[in-house]
């Protein structure tokens, strides 16, 4: 039996393209049909008072190293994917995609399959998988293993080609130093969602790159080298390039808010960009847990005042969801908030395909909305999976 209307209003309404104020959402049969005047409602209909909270479809994270108290690393199979994807329901990403962090091949075998098994049983929230990794650069590896950061072969290559057919969304983050441009054009026509990061690329480099199919840049700033004057790296390329997207990790730690706000003003104030600014959460296993303190291959990763670091100082991953990277971006960086829910919502679905440019959440499930409090503190699902 289908479930009867329910109509949603008294907060601001985000439909994927603008940010609607007096407005009711009405769901049919679980689907958004309409946003109506806010005195559509009757008093036959069932109606849900948001008191002021903001009804936005849930975000995407794509890039989402654990959860619940674990890391995709150490428990790479159907069990732990479903974990760390509810984890992450909680905090208001319907849908990631859970990054394997650099590991050996067999471990990346494992993780492909492990997703693809997910996938088949239906364990919600798993939009398709992340690689970043193990094809970096040594000199901006960051928390990645060095021993196992390496030159991409071909058995590598024709891995990632039989993964790209068979999952739905395949990204990987790489870099120049570990990659030729033949196995980005390879990988480009294969589907793949590629992205530079942990390089040390010039600038020149890295829009070769580009034109060769990389359409995204991993946490901007981070693991690549300073912008400068005379070379300004990957991160000039990243606000420069207009395919170029680009992942922010938006807590304020990885980023200062001054730096947030200059490539904002550099990467979205152009007329009809196309290349945007995306949030992600880099987030570990201490996301949706209390944890203190977790392993990653081996080595300790310390939680403490919002950041994640190993036992050297070096930043690991980070301590973040995407309602704090919002309230960051509105209140310390002076970024709208219809502007700041696009980078969460609309751009990643944009960055893998989901949703061509102009889409709205017109015919979404009322299951993929979520209810943001008006102080931006937390989010949570409007409905529950029941499995």
């Amino acid at each position: 039996m289908n479930k009867p209307p329910i109509l949603y209003g008294g907060g601001p309404i985000f439909d994927g393209q603008s940010l609607h104020q007096g407005r009711i959402a009405r769901f049919e049969a679980g689907k958004l049909v309409s946003l109506l005047p806010d005195t559509s409602a009757t008093a036959q209909e069932h109606y849900v008072d948001l008191d002021g909270d903001i009804l936005s479809p849930g975000y995407l994270d794509l890039q989402v190293n654990g959860g619940d108290g674990i890391m995709l690393n150490a428990e790479p199979n159907c069990d732990g994917l479903a974990r760390i994807a509810k984890a992450h329901r909680r905090l208001g990403a319907v849908q990631i995609l859970p990054t394997l962090i650099t590991d050996t091949p067999q471990k990346t075998a494992q993780v492909i399959d492990a997703t693809l098994k997910a996938l088949r049983s239906g364990v919600p929230g798993i939009a398709g998988l992340h690689l970043e990794g193990p094809h970096l650069a040594q000199s901006r590896k960051g928390a990645h293993d060095a021993a196992l950061i390496r030159q991409m072969s071909a058995a590598d290559l024709d891995m990632l080609l039989a993964a790209a057919k068979a999952l739905p969304v395949l990204m990987v983050t790489l870099a120049p130093e570990n990659t030729s441009l033949d196995q980005i054009r390879a990988l480009r026509a294969a589907g793949v969602v590629l992205s530079l990061g942990h390089s040390d690329a010039p600038c020149e480099q890295a829009m070769e790159y580009a034109e060769a199919g990389v359409s995204c840049v991993t946490h901007l700033f981070n693991a690549m080298s300073p912008l400068n004057h005379r070379a300004p790296g990957l991160v000039g390329a990243a606000l420069s390039a207009p395919n170029l997207n680009a992942g922010l990790i938006a807590d304020g730690i990885h980023v200062h808010p001054a730096a947030m706000r200059a490539a904002w003003a550099a990467k979205m104030c152009r007329p009809s960009p196309e290349g945007k600014i995306y949030l992600v959460s880099d987030a570990m296993a201490p996301a949706g847990s209390d944890i203190s303190s977790f392993e990653l291959e081996g080595r300790q990763i310390l939680r403490g005042d919002g950041r994640l670091t190993l036992e050297d100082g070096t930043l690991a991953g980070a301590d973040l969801d995407l309602t704090t990277a919002l309230r960051v971006l509105v209140t310390q960086c002076d970024i709208s908030l219809q502007e700041a829910l696009t980078a969460a919502v609309t751009t990643p679905r944009q960055v893998i395909g989901q949703w061509p440019q102009d889409s709205t959440a017109l015919g979404m499930d009322e299951l993929d909305f979520i209810r943001i409090r008006s102080d931006l503190s937390t989010a949570a699902p409007l409905c529950e999976i029941s499995l």
